[in-house]
């Protein structure tokens, strides 16, 4: 059977469960967000503008093209045209923080980006998979909202993250207090749904899986170097590099699942490769991590200095709350 034609099961409970942990995550971001961050984007908007460029224009685009140049099939395509569409996901900060990037930069992206992106995904996937040869047929097949889809993802994304910015400015203490908890809570809880959707249609993801792999291993490798590259290009320092690198290459899969179920019935294609995607960015964003932290490590100590993460102005994730900065130092 047609990857096409495949549709995965998945109960509405579910989906009304899945909807509540994405909701929890914005929660979460919002819990780490303050009035500071959307202040130091505007005195410093170099970097927030190219990872805007990076993620809003270009890799949507990058990724049209991929699809076409590995011929994939309409509901690969479509799906990889989803997860490009969808707003940076919220481990980018602690990918960020283990590879010694600037985590205050990548706090306030994050924020500004899961705001921008309630408007932009609904027009992006709207567009690009509306002019796409093969998966333009996919679009017209399930009469796409767009008007629904925005008042979803609104749902979704913008009251918990209102809901969640509030608290941190009303209640600060309590904010950071239950921010860790938060964050990491709806992280496995999202991992979790992805894995079960996975593993409750084994034999299809089994059968399919070969058609994805290889599309989903290219496609997160050009995001985290299309973030890479334009950071280098924009004369960006090395902590801000890292910084956009995870913003642009870790996309939220999970809130894509969802939209697939939501929107386009459970298509196979889409189906499996925003689950698999949702797995597989954060295998590699830890590994791309690991090794960055241990370049740094290693070029601390050959130059004598302090090789913990405060000598060169990084804090943790979930404090992170200062301003963020236009140039990073040396790693």
């Amino acid at each position: 059977m047609n990857i096409d034609d495949v549709v995965l099961n998945f109960a509405p409970g579910s989906m009304i469960a899945l909807n509540v942990v994405l909701g929890f995550i914005m929660f979460g971001i919002a819990l780490d967000t303050s009035p500071a961050d959307f202040r130091a984007v505007a005195r410093a908007p170099k970097a927030m503008l190219i990872a805007l460029l990076a993620q809003v224009i270009l890799l949507p685009a990058v990724t049209f093209g991929l699809t076409l140049l590995l011929d994939v099939q309409a509901s690969v395509a479509l799906g990889m045209l989803l997860v490009a569409a969808c707003p940076p996901g919220n481990i980018s900060q602690v990918l960020t923080y283990r590879a010694r990037g600037n985590v205050a930069l990548s706090v306030s992206m994050t924020a500004v980006a899961n705001v921008i992106y309630i408007f932009v995904l609904p027009l992006s996937i709207a567009f690009w998979g509306g002019i796409h040869p093969k998966a333009s047929e996919l679009v017209r097949a399930v009469s796409l909202d767009g008007w629904q889809m925005l008042l979803d993802i609104f749902l979704i994304i913008g009251l918990p993250f209102i809901a969640g910015f509030l608290i941190r400015a009303l209640w600060p203490r309590f904010a950071a207090r239950v921010q860790p908890y938060a964050r990491w809570i709806s992280l496995l809880a999202l991992v979790g749904f992805i894995v079960a959707a996975l593993v409750g249609n084994w034999a299809i993801f089994m059968a399919y899986i070969g058609v994805v792999l290889l599309a989903v291993f290219l496609h997160d490798a050009i995001a985290l170097g299309l973030g890479y590259a334009s950071a280098r290009i924009g004369g960006l320092g090395v902590r801000d590099r890292k910084a956009i690198t995870f913003e642009v290459g870790i996309r939220n899969a999970g809130l894509g699942l969802g939209l697939v179920f939501s929107f386009f019935g459970g298509i196979g294609g889409m189906a499996i490769v925003a689950g698999w995607w949702g797995i597989w960015d954060i295998i590699a964003g830890l590994a791309l991590a690991t090794v960055w932290a241990r370049r740094t490590r290693r070029a601390d100590a050959a130059a004598g200095r302090d090789t913990d993460s405060s000598a060169d102005g990084d804090v943790a994730p979930d404090a992170a709350a200062g301003p963020a900065t236009a140039s990073g130092t040396a790693s």
